[in-house]
């Protein structure tokens, strides 16, 4: 009996989707002077339904972290390639399924970039932690031009699409954009989809981050126009043939402190609460749009 190929071929593994919860965005939580406790964090990430925690990982941190049943994606600063082994190692044996890199300077040379890139993904890759390149400001991909110059780089000198971790607020506000947001910052269709992590910060052209709800308790104004983008993203990325395995989402909602927030906003871990199951709702939706396509 003659069979088809694809009788011996192994199933892909279908889209999982793991939602991490920035350990950043309860920095000063309550309050600054009543800031939480680690363990406390993480029972309360749990408690909100994420799967998992991002931060710089170690062994200590992951051992709290299996405590609570949370996974965990590492984090990485760094354009030192010397520093690259203990850091990833730090990272990996700390649990970090995966790590976040934000590479190098703002001001360093594509090609210098492209290649500490090639250094720390492979190296990812031998130890077992593979290493994602965070697309950010006051880094070597903070502007899309340089950002889509080292993957190209990369490309050429590996064959190899380089894995990143697509933050498009950073670029949002580099490109002084106005809802939709999509028709200028999905054109690189192949590395959305070849991505299997995301940060989704909400954002408009002129601010990085902006607040999930409205105060009252209400999705704000400028979420509900960011909302679609999340979706085309989400879409994007499941459309292609290779979307199989784990995926990580990381609904980022930075603090006070740093920034990002304002103190007469709504709380950043609140927020970041209300944007999780949000983005779930659009990921089962992409899977349904993925399954009847």
């Amino acid at each position: 009996m003659n069979l088809p190929p694809s009788f011996f071929s192994m199933p892909t593994a279908p889209p999982h989707l793991f939602q991490i919860a920035a350990l950043w965005s309860m920095c000063d939580y309550p309050s600054a002077e009543a800031d939480w406790s680690v363990d406390k964090k993480l029972a309360a990430a749990k408690a909100a339904g994420f799967d998992g925690i991002g931060t710089a990982m170690n062994p200590k941190l992951g051992k709290l972290a299996e405590k609570h049943g949370l996974c965990s994606v590492g984090y990485i600063a760094s354009g030192k390639a010397a520093d690259f082994l203990r850091l990833i190692s730090e990272n990996r044996d700390g649990g970090a399924k995966r790590i976040n890199v934000q590479l190098a300077d703002h001001n360093t040379p594509v090609e210098k970039a492209t290649a500490l890139a090639i250094r720390i993904v492979e190296l990812g890759e031998k130890l077992g932690c593979p290493c994602d390149i965070e697309i950010h400001r006051d880094t070597c991909t903070e502007t899309p031009e340089k950002a889509y110059a080292i993957a190209a780089g990369f490309q050429k000198a590996t064959g190899k699409l380089l894995p990143v971790t697509w933050d498009f607020s950073h670029l949002s506000v580099v490109k002084h954009l106005a809802p939709p947001y999509w028709e200028r910052l999905l054109v690189a269709p192949k590395l959305v989809q070849h991505s299997r992590h995301f940060h989704f910060r909400p954002f408009n052209g002129h601010h990085c981050q902006i607040p999930v709800t409205d105060g009252s308790g209400k999705l704000s104004v400028e979420l509900t126009q960011w909302l679609p983008f999340l979706d085309k993203t989400l879409e994007m990325a499941l459309s292609a043939k290779t979307a199989s395995g784990d995926y990580y989402v990381c609904p980022e909602m930075g603090p006070v402190r740093g920034g990002y927030n304002f103190a007469q906003l709504p709380n950043s871990w609140e927020d970041a609460q209300v944007l999780r199951p949000l983005i779930e709702k659009s990921w089962k939706e992409a899977l349904t749009a993925k399954a009847k396509a």
